[in-house]
């Protein structure tokens, strides 16, 4: 195999170019056995083998540095950076991550996650290295999905204007996770067929071609005519007129064509735009004809491209049923997608009431801001976004909803430890950052039942909403729920030993604590926080025991364990508190159970902790001076 030769990008330079090509199919073969085992993102790598192998070729990497928006597709590039042996490590604890990684490899040269952000860091390094007198390349990869983001279009304008020497590679493969939407894929659109001038006149053609003998030959010369036209023109209005130079459209599974332009670019200066049509999910039908099935996906069976674990109800299924319900009695009621219309749940919605469903593209920002526009005039706009993409709105989360106390409802789907995509998906941060924004109302359900009894008090609330759940949860059901009452908690056990507060996903692990303890004579009273603002003071008030503890899935600072300490320091209530949550740092990648595991969050570590406790306040208790 050609692959077994090839380590590091040096190795490539040796290759013939029939070489290259059979690299790439190994490279693929790679990968589809790799993700089928691990899970991961296919779709995306799959469609980046020959543009990635021809970056590492021509340039001289990692002195150039290549800067991979989004980073989801760069199991091709870790593969030809010494990782390849690793890959079956792919995602998991302890093992390589599935986005770039500066600790992991010199070749990765800034940890990315996000969309649409690749062109402004480029810019940033291209800056340093000119004020340092430096020389090297600096690219920047982002997909067509990835430009639609107002960051990226912000540093496009001023890369445009700053003549500065780097290399854009637009990544255009005319899908990001939903199809793209907006004026920047139809402006993608127009250079795609740019070779076809498609605004002739099909009626004038048609009359034309009927004319005897010379009919045809007219046509073909008009046709080639606007071809030409058109390749001189679209370009330069979209990318070289705010200071590109413009090459492409080319062929990204050529690894010829792109090593010619690559080579071009290596010997001029300023702002350079490479075009690249790729086709997601090449070199493996299923994922080809499903594309955004095959985006991110759990383990499959690589033979027939079926899912070897089936489906199940989850949280983010729930709320697309919960809206849709609502929404046929309120006409009020929008649905806002930031390009995740399938993964948060609005497919149904988006069939069923076209009319009330937009999809803003990767624009978490502008998806807010228009939903407060929307809020202000009378409607009820529900935006679902993974908890770890609203940090992108966070100022539109004050300025634009909260400060006009508008009807806006976020909805935190992956909130908590979402697992293998690691630092930059955890979604840890939406409690303690809207937990500190006036007039938001922060709750989180506790199985599927109260998500939909929440969703319909948030409707009905007309204030703004941020409300919160986990990927998955098909295993937590409880056998009753009471009403949702703004601002209270629900008891659900009664005991006198331990005080045990939790809040969505964590009541249930609370639960099954207070079960754990019970075996062992432990009574615990626990508490369904429900709200994280308002807080519930007095119920946890009128239920404190000597020891308390909270029990959440976010970061220990600013949560509900900080309510729980204020509330007691402001009592001057001496009691022991047991914050039980995840430190103050950005948690790796692995599966949830792992995690969870480490940072003792599961069961046994929790059951664990209390005991300790309580054996402490034991002691402190009966010595009275003992410490």
């Amino acid at each position: 195999m050609i692959l077994d030769k090839v380590n590091y990008p040096e190795d490539l330079k040796c290759l013939k170019d029939e070489e290259k090509i059979t690299l790439a199919t190994e490279i693929r073969e790679k990968i589809i056995d790799t993700v089928s085992e691990t899970g991961g993102h296919l779709a995306s790598n799959l469609g980046i083998v020959e543009l990635t192998i021809a970056i590492h070729s021509i340039f001289n990497t990692p002195i150039d540095k290549v800067i991979w928006d989004v980073g989801h597709q760069t199991y091709v590039h870790k593969i030809l950076t010494g990782r390849k042996n690793k890959m079956d490590s792919l995602r998991k604890l302890n093992g390589i991550a599935g986005f770039p990684k500066t600790t992991e490899s010199v070749y990765d040269n800034f940890n990315t996650g996000h969309s649409s952000t690749s062109i402004s860091v480029g810019l940033g390094m291209a800056r340093a290295r000119d004020i340092k007198g430096e020389n090297y390349k600096i690219l920047s990869v982002i997909g067509d999905g990835a430009l639609t983001g107002g960051m990226a279009l912000e540093a496009l304008n001023d890369v445009g204007s700053s003549n500065t020497n780097m290399i854009v590679i637009l990544n255009d493969n005319e899908m990001s996770i939903s199809k793209n939407v907006g004026g920047i894929s139809m402006m993608l659109s127009k250079l795609r067929t740019k070779s076809v001038y498609v605004n002739a006149s099909v009626k004038g053609k048609r009359i034309i071609n009927k004319i005897p003998f010379i009919g045809k030959k007219v046509v073909k010369f008009v046709q080639n005519t606007k071809r030409g036209i058109k390749q001189l023109v679209i370009p330069k209005m979209y990318f070289e007129d705010i200071g590109f130079r413009y090459l492409g459209p080319v062929d990204g599974h050529s690894i010829e064509k792109l090593e010619d332009i690559f080579k071009i670019c290596k010997e001029q200066e300023g702002p350079i735009l490479v075009h690249v049509l790729t086709k997601k999910g090449k070199g493996y039908k299923p994922a080809e004809v499903n594309a955004d099935k095959f985006h991110s996906t759990s383990r499959f069976n690589k033979e027939t491209g079926e899912k070897l674990s089936k489906g199940k109800k989850d949280y983010s299924k729930v709320f697309g049923d919960s809206l849709v319900k609502l929404a046929k009695d309120n006409k009020k009621i929008i649905a806002i997608t930031a390009a995740m219309k399938d993964g948060t749940g609005l497919t149904d919605f988006a069939k069923k009431y076209p009319n009330r469903f937009f999809d803003v593209g990767i624009a978490e920002q502008h998806a807010v801001g228009m939903a407060a526009g929307m809020a202000k005039c009378g409607m009820i706009p529900v935006v679902p976004l993974y908890s770890s993409f609203i940090q992108r709105a966070y100022d539109q989360l004050i300025h634009d909803v909260a400060i006009q106390n508008l009807p806006v409802i976020i909805c935190a789907d992956r909130a908590g430890i979402v697992g293998n995509d690691g630092e930059t998906h955890q979604g840890l941060l939406d409690m303690a950052f809207t937990n500190t924004i006036p007039n938001f109302t922060v709750m989180a359900p506790k199985d599927f039942n109260e998500l939909e009894k929440m969703m319909e008090f948030s409707v009905e609330l007309k204030k703004p909403v941020l409300l919160r759940y986990p990927r998955g949860g098909e295993s937590i059901c409880f056998e009753s729920n009471s009403s949702i009452v703004y601002g209270k908690a629900e008891v659900l056990e009664t005991g006198s030993d331990v005080t045990i507060i939790a809040i969505g996903k964590m009541v249930a692990r609370a639960k099954e604590v207070a079960d754990k303890l019970k075996d062992d004579g432990i009574n615990a009273t626990v508490i369904n926080s429900r709200f994280l603002k308002p807080f519930d003071e007095k119920t946890v008030l009128d239920n404190l025991s000597n020891v308390i503890v909270t029990i959440e899935d976010g970061t220990i600072i600013g949560g509900l364990g900080s309510r729980v300490e204020e509330l007691l320091f402001t009592n001057r209530i001496n009691k022991k508190l047991e914050k039980i949550a995840y430190p103050d740092e950005f948690i790796k990648h692995g599966s949830v159970d792992e995690i969870e595991a480490k940072y003792g969050l599961d069961t046994k570590s929790i059951v664990t902790r209390i005991k300790d406790s309580l054996q402490i306040s034991k002691i402190k208790n009966i010595g009275g001076q003992i410490s």
